[in-house]
């Protein structure tokens, strides 16, 4: 934070030995020096800060300088209150994304790292190199290419989405002419940009919970599921009534779903136990009565 402070209000650039003398706490030793004081720049860059490098006004010979420029510094200052960054401090603490700890965007806005006061994260979310140029895809609109399920893919990215542990992109697949889900970990290789996305983000596209089942690439089916009386009331919240295909007078309902992801599928209907029946589509059943036979062998 020294440095930072030092580079940041200098007029012209400072060479290396002028901001050990203004920052002070560097190693004696003209090796450790600069091995700190490299580590130390390159720690700034890496959270985003810019450090410029120039000569050193009236030096001979001439000597390079760095100063911070403070306009390229302050970007777009939101110009926080401090109980606003406060609680972007705890934000920042609570929940880690990958290995990053938050701490670049809360010193670009203002906000002090490192205090005695950090509480350790309760969550992580994790990383995917992927996730970059997705979420600019996403904001500026455009197309992205891929390689999922060994199959060449061009997607117009409409939202990101964390659920279950993984992120999940949902978009317009060119290749199936349809709007589609991939899970962000199972894409081959790197996304790459393309143009300007072709069709329009579906105006009813919220970034409301998708059912893990809903989540795949697989051919979609609808599956009926037919759920007891003793169950059904629970399955019209969590499904939502709209779900619902055929109410029959035992209380007992159907439901009509649709199945992107067989495997998470049989994974909810089997926390019914014997109190739901898959009706259909036949395949579908004979693929759930086939696993439960090759379970219990």
């Amino acid at each position: 934070m020294n440095l930072l402070a030092a580079l940041l209000h200098t007029p012209v650039p400072l060479s290396a030995e002028s901001l050990r003398t203004r920052v002070g706490g560097y190693p004696d030793a003209g090796a450790s020096f600069h091995r700190a004081f490299e580590r130390d720049k390159e720690d700034l860059r890496s959270m985003g800060i810019p450090i410029s490098v120039g000569a050193v006004p009236a030096s001979d010979p001439p000597l390079d300088g760095y100063r911070i420029d403070p306009k390229e510094y302050a970007g777009s200052d939101p110009k926080l209150d401090p109980d606003e960054l406060a609680a972007l401090h705890l934000a920042t603490t609570l929940v880690r994304f990958g290995d990053v700890s938050g701490d670049q965007a809360l010193v670009q806005v203002g906000g002090v790292v490192g205090d005695a006061t950090s509480t350790a994260p309760v969550a992580a979310l994790p990383a995917d190199p992927n996730l970059n140029p997705l979420f600019d895809a996403v904001r500026n609109k455009a197309s992205v290419a891929f390689v999922y399920n060994d199959v060449q893919r061009t997607i117009d990215p409409y939202k990101l989405a964390f659920q279950g542990g993984h992120w999940y992109l949902t978009g317009f697949d060119h290749l199936r002419g349809e709007q589609r889900d991939f899970r962000v970990d199972r894409i081959a290789g790197a996304v790459e940009p393309g143009g300007p996305a072709t069709t329009t983000r579906p105006d009813g596209l919220t970034g409301d919970r998708a059912q893990s089942w809903e989540l795949g690439d697989e051919e979609p089916v609808v599956a009926t599921l037919l759920v007891d009386a003793d169950q059904s009331g629970w399955a019209k919240h969590y499904l939502g009534r709209d779900a619902v295909a055929k109410a029959h007078d035992d209380g007992s309902a159907e439901f009509a779903l649709t199945v992107r992801n067989r495997e998470a599928f049989r994974s909810f209907v089997l926390t019914f136990l014997d109190h739901a029946e898959l009706l259909g589509p036949p395949e579908l059943r004979a693929e759930l009565i086939s696993w439960l036979e090759e379970l219990a062998a």
